[in-house]
């Protein structure tokens, strides 16, 4: 029996259209104080991975910037809405990271109202798969690939960098997609690749200031970008070609963020890839 019943959605997607609803560790998430009076920005912070980030960080202790589309709001005000019920504050950031002053504009609000920046997550990204390969790619869909899930991650570190200060970490997120790419997902897959080396180059170069810089890659995740990018075929076996025969929730991906994010557990852990794929290898 499918895991996932037939549903499509136009993108970018909302949660509360989603069935079954994804779990982001609203009921199960139980924080230890380890990211104690961190200041974190998520971008794509408004649902999936990024909710759940969100979610854990605060549980930890975190005060949370949550990036997202102007369209999404919906599910940024219920995120948001989860962080302050941790406690902790929610800050909300609608932005298009399209647009490149949007995107550095995204991130100067998010210092001035959390008070500083101690940790950057690159989590917004666009993919598309309803055609058959390359000769189906518009220039259109290829340049919104490119610049949300390249340009965007450059732009948006770039006006990161000058509020962080040793100890500051950035995690990116990846795709199982850099190592075992689908021909429907050329345009993603090769971005996703890109991130990869973004993260092992930038850790390089900011090593020497006590920055960490990492990357987790995600496997098959439900969140709303699948029902809204993926064929209803695809739904429907959506994860089931993984070792563990099923797809991911947003909620056991978040505990690899905060082990990378945390000052103690990760303090010598930069430029790596951490792999939440259901058993796909990331090598």
């Amino acid at each position: 029996m499918a895991e996932f019943p037939p549903q499509q959605q136009t993108p970018p997607g909302l949660t509360s259209e989603m069935t079954p609803q994804p779990d982001h560790g609203e009921q199960s998430y139980r924080g230890s104080g380890r990211l104690s009076g961190q200041r974190a920005l998520i971008t794509g912070g408004d649902s999936g991975i990024g909710r759940a980030v969100a979610i854990a960080f605060a549980r930890e202790g975190a005060d949370v910037a949550i990036g997202y589309l102007a369209e999404e709001q919906e599910d940024a005000d219920e995120t948001a809405r989860l962080v302050r019920e941790a406690g902790r504050t929610a800050v909300l950031v609608p932005a298009d990271l399209r647009d490149e002053s949007a995107a550095r504009g995204m991130v100067a609000r998010a210092v001035e109202e959390l008070g500083g920046l101690d940790t950057l997550v690159n989590n917004a990204g666009y993919q598309m798969a309803r055609g058959s390969g390359l000769a189906d790619i518009s220039s259109e869909e290829l340049d919104r690939v490119l610049t949300t899930n390249l340009s965007a991650l450059f732009w948006v570190t770039q006006a990161a960098l000058p509020h962080l200060s040793e100890g500051a970490n950035i995690i990116n997120v990846s795709s199982i997609q850099a190592y075992q790419p689908s021909t429907t997902l050329l345009h993603y897959a090769a971005t996703k690749a890109a991130i990869n080396n973004f993260t092992v180059n930038l850790a390089a170069e900011l090593g020497e200031r006590g920055i960490r810089v990492n990357a987790v890659a995600p496997g098959p995740i439900w969140t709303p970008l699948q029902p809204a990018t993926q064929t209803v075929e695809k739904i429907t076996s959506f994860g089931s070609e993984t070792p563990l025969g099923r797809a991911g929730q947003p909620a056991e991906v978040a505990p690899a963020f905060v082990f990378l994010a945390s000052p103690s557990d990760a303090s010598y852990v930069s430029g790596t890839v951490i792999g939440v794929t259901g058993g796909k290898p990331v090598f």
